[in-house]
């Protein structure tokens, strides 16, 4: 196994660092300050700089490319990684992602994502970690610490109010000074502080009427001053939009570049004294610092870490860790001895959503599939018969490499070809995926067309169906008979959700079996590419819809345990939009109710990484939520299905049971931006706790395959810190992990003038052989006890007598203290 050691040596001098900046042209250092590309800073060799790189996370390194054929482990998203409730798991998660992101020689990770879980409509929620700022800081100070102990930089990002996707380049996001201290600020500051976080991405939004590229008061006065960060401040992709109050603002890095405002722009407001050199120097030196720290400067050499050997095997743990039992009436672990047909069933079941859409994907060499982890884990001795039961993708799966032959080679894949303007080709590859994206630095300057070419070959006669998808203009061409498609993006669509979400348009062919198909596709933008996406999909002849659930619905009966997967797609959760609604799509409920009362024994496998209605919930055997868990999903929920791994996980957001009770539910501006001073800084949990529903599933909740008691709480401590000892019974007949949560309430639920709910304060993941009994011990400091005080511009804790609660979620508690503050 791969070391995992804190890179030493590596921090560079405020002295070595002036020195060195002296030492530059203007010129140079403004080469500095903004990208030289879309992912990297230049290297200045005669002062020891060497070229930084940077890549997207959070559930992988991409690279520097959107290319299937360089592959990347796919981590489950965060919020399952915050399901863990543990920061050893993350910290983990985070050190493998570190030491993969050096294999690739990159220097910087974008990741993690903090912002919180505002409405579950918000497009970016699975990847974020959770709807408390306690839980959010912990797993993401942990997970920073483990990527940058590998030698690479981490960036913490949104930074701040980004909990929403539509509109996102130009909403307000109105906070209150209270409320963005205590809720919003609070994952940053604690990566600052305490996980000493190398880089910090400004948001495209404004907050207060400050796009946060120029905010100089949450930037400069907040993040710098007051916190001491000595990191980047590196812009979230084209976010840097004015050149003099960008510079003023605190932003460090424009990325990408080169950018109209950060160019020849700035050089001149500097040489006109519109912006001081000492500003440019101070940035310099921060992008210095950066460089040392990754060993990319001077006799520095990059950490030595390389991917551990024991990578995948931790990543199923991991997933199998996260998964979240949320019902089950004794159906699970299901007894493969006493089994011998099971009906896996759904259309997440045929095609696992493994991860969600937009900048965080990544291209895995292999995901293990639902089909495949169950016989695994079922064995040859169980039959698993598959149907899809209702047909809920947006876009039809890509084409299978089976099917699919390059005209020019002959190999598996297809071709994809740049063309310019005269039909001239200035770039040709072989490629083994159908859904293509291009970065500007991946397509041939004076490229106007792409153009992909593959031979079909169809497994059955009949009506076969492809579909082509991407914004823009299609020339299609099937066996030699041509038709246009114009699907270009209307005007003022964000570039990420065409991108993202781009149109599909479907075309039958009747087919035989065995016999190529050949397609053809020219695909054009106007005059140049920016970025490009587009994709071709296939699907074998189809039932109707009614057959194919009426087919489901007789799996099911004929079957011993029906397993129901279901669950959202990366075009429902991405970047670049919000939800609409939080209805599974389709057919899904209709599809589990129907198999459910064919068979008693259903268990619902829930494929998403954010909350969906669950109408259902009651009338099945069991409930799974397993997120979007990764490469290793299959395999991960065949181990947790038959009782292998326990489902450990505990919900980090609330799950409601109807879309009406959600305190924050929309997500369109209103007057141009978002009022989050409406709940102040009770979101969540703290927010259900105002009002009268009551959730399908609270906050913390999780089940798993033991029982446990909670015997006795003990606290010691005041004000500047308190220690919380539970002691904890595993009463059940096997091993168990279980999550001890602390709660803080006030005598009368309220504090500094003002509505204050219960809140978690702390909270520890044990693991207990059965009849073990063990203690629980949670340390809560003086900062987690106090509040913000507005008047005073300070964090305060208000002297008297509170209650701690103490159970296995906000909804079982099971034990109380007073404490004395």
């Amino acid at each position: 196994m791969a070391s995992h050691t804190t890179p030493t040596g590596t921090e560079a001098t405020d002295e070595e660092l002036r020195g060195l900046v002296a030492q530059l042209t203007l010129e140079e250092k403004l080469s500095l300050v903004v990208g030289e590309d879309f992912w990297s800073l230049p290297e200045i060799p005669r002062i020891g700089l060497r070229k930084l790189r940077v890549s997207d996370g959070p559930v992988g390194v991409r690279g520097v490319t959107w290319d299937e054929r360089d592959t990347s482990l796919l981590f489950p998203s965060p919020t399952a990684l915050a399901a863990a409730w543990d920061p050893e798991v993350t910290r983990r998660a985070g050190f493998i992602m570190g030491a993969q992101t050096r294999d690739k020689d990159i220097h910087v990770l974008l990741a993690p994502t903090v912002n919180l879980h505002r409405s579950p409509l918000g497009g970016r929620h699975f990847e974020c970690y959770s709807e408390d700022p306690l839980l959010t800081s912990r797993i993401a100070t942990a997970f920073i610490e483990g990527v940058q102990s590998a030698g690479v930089g981490a960036t913490i990002k949104h930074f701040v109010g980004n909990e929403t996707e539509d509109d996102r380049m130009s909403y307000d996001s109105r906070i209150d000074e209270r409320s963005l201290r205590e809720v919003y600020l609070a994952p940053f500051e604690e990566a600052v502080r305490t996980g000493r976080v190398w880089l910090v991405m400004s948001a495209y939004n404004q907050v207060n009427g400050e796009t946060m590229t120029e905010n100089s008061r949450l930037v400069n006065g907040v993040l710098k001053d007051e916190w001491g960060f000595d990191g980047v401040v590196v812009s979230d992709w084209m976010a840097v939009r004015s050149t003099e109050a960008a510079a003023a603002g605190g932003t460090d890095v424009a990325m990408p570049g080169p950018t109209e405002v950060w160019g020849e722009p700035l050089l001149a407001a500097v040489r006109e004294g519109r912006v001081a050199e000492a500003v440019i120097d101070d940035r310099v030196e921060r992008v210095l610092r950066l460089a040392a720290r990754v060993g990319v400067l001077g006799d520095r050499t990059p950490a030595t870490t390389t991917t551990p050997d024991d990578a995948v095997a931790t990543l199923r743990a991991i997933a199998a860790r996260a998964m979240v039992l949320l019902g089950n009436d004794g159906t699970l672990p299901l007894d493969t001895s006493a089994l011998s047909r099971v009906a896996l069933i759904g259309p997440n079941a045929l095609r696992l959503s493994a991860q969600g859409g937009g900048s965080a994907h990544v291209n895995p060499s292999h995901v293990v599939s639902i089909p495949e982890g169950l016989r695994a884990a079922l064995g040859a001795g169980v039959e698993l018969t598959l149907t899809e039961g209702a047909f809920t993708h947006r876009a039809l799966a890509d084409l299978s490499l089976d099917m699919a032959t390059d005209p020019d080679d002959g190999e598996a894949g297809l071709r994809a070809e740049f063309l310019d303007a005269d039909g001239n080709v200035l770039g040709s590859e072989h490629r083994l995926g159908s859904s293509l994206m291009f970065w500007p630095d991946n397509i041939p300057a004076g490229a106007t067309v792409i153009r992909l070419r593959v031979n079909i070959t169809p497994t059955i006669t009949g009506t076969n169906i492809l579909d082509v998808r991407g914004a823009g203009r299609f020339e299609v061409t099937i066996d030699g008979a041509t038709r246009t498609i114009d699907m270009t993006a209307p005007e003022g669509t964000d570039a990420i959700e065409a991108i993202m979400r781009p149109e599909a348009t479907r075309i039958e062919i009747e087919a035989t079996a065995g016999t190529p198909v050949a397609v053809s596709v020219d695909f054009t933008q106007g005059s140049r590419f920016f970025m490009a996406a587009l994709g071709l999909g296939w699907a074998n002849p189809r039932l109707s819809e009614d057959a194919e659930l009426d087919a489901a619905v007789e799996a099911a009966r004929a079957a011993d345990v029906a397993v129901v997967v279901v669950g959202t797609t990366d075009d429902i959760e991405s970047e670049g939009f919000d939800r609409k609604d939080l209805a599974l799509p389709g057919r899904s409920d209709e599809l589990v109710r129907r198999v459910a009362a064919a068979n008693p024994r259903t268990v619902v496998v829930v494929n998403a990484g954010s909350p969906v209605l669950m109408p259902w919930r009651d009338e099945v055997a069991a409930v799974v939520w397993a997120w979007l868990p990764g490469q290793e999903g299959g395999a991960s929920l065949g181990d947790v299905l038959t009782g292998v791994v326990e489902p450990g996980g505990r919900l980090p957001t609330t799950y409601p049971a109807a879309a009406a009770d959600v305190p924050v539910y929309s997500t369109e501006r209103v007057d141009g931006g978002h009022d989050y001073a409406v709940r102040s800084s009770n979101i969540g949990y703290r927010a259900w706790a105002l009002g009268e529903a009551a959730p399908a599933y609270p906050f913390g909740h999780g089940l798993g395959y033991t029982t446990w008691e909670y015997e006795g709480v003990a606290v010691k401590g005041d004000a500047s810190g308190l220690t919380v000892e539970i002691a904890v019974a595993n009463t059940g007949d096997r091993a168990g992990r279980e999550v001890a949560q602390v709660y803080l309430e006030t005598a009368d639920g309220t504090l500094m003038g003002r509505q204050e709910p219960i809140r978690l304060v702390g909270f520890a993941a044990i693991d207990a052989p059965s009849g073990a009994k063990v203690t629980a011990t949670v340390e809560i400091d003086a900062r987690t006890l106090a509040r913000w005080d507005e008047r005073g511009a300070a964090w305060v804790t208000t002297p008297g007598t509170y209650r701690l609660r103490v159970g296995r979620s906000l909804g079982d508690l099971r034990l109380d203290a007073d404490v004395t503050l």
